[in-house]
């Protein structure tokens, strides 16, 4: 499902219109990021739960060349899916 496919469906299901489901869309996802971008954890009860998360430095090798590189620490987000979609995924 790309982002146009998921308006066209919270239009329909909501009763909004195409721009009204976007703007929504869009202010969800933008709350969302300034929630992660400070540290927090956002729930989405009966769905999951996005936390941001340092990965660590380590060395790995290059698939060209074999040497090896150092990546740096990183900023990441991990997804942990809630157990009532888990059970609706399947049954």
């Amino acid at each position: 499902m790309t982002k146009n496919d998921l308006i066209d469906a919270v239009s329909r299901k909501a009763g909004l219109t195409r721009a009204e489901a976007d703007r929504a869309i869009a202010a969800t996802l933008e709350v969302m990021t300034e929630a992660l971008l400070g540290g927090d954890k956002v729930t989405l009860v009966g769905f999951g739960v996005l936390r941001p998360s340092i990965r660590a430095a380590r060395t790995i090798r290059n698939p060209s060349t074999g040497e090896p590189m150092r990546l740096p620490t990183s900023n990441t987000v991990k997804f942990s899916v809630s157990k009532k979609l888990l059970e609706r995924l399947n049954s």
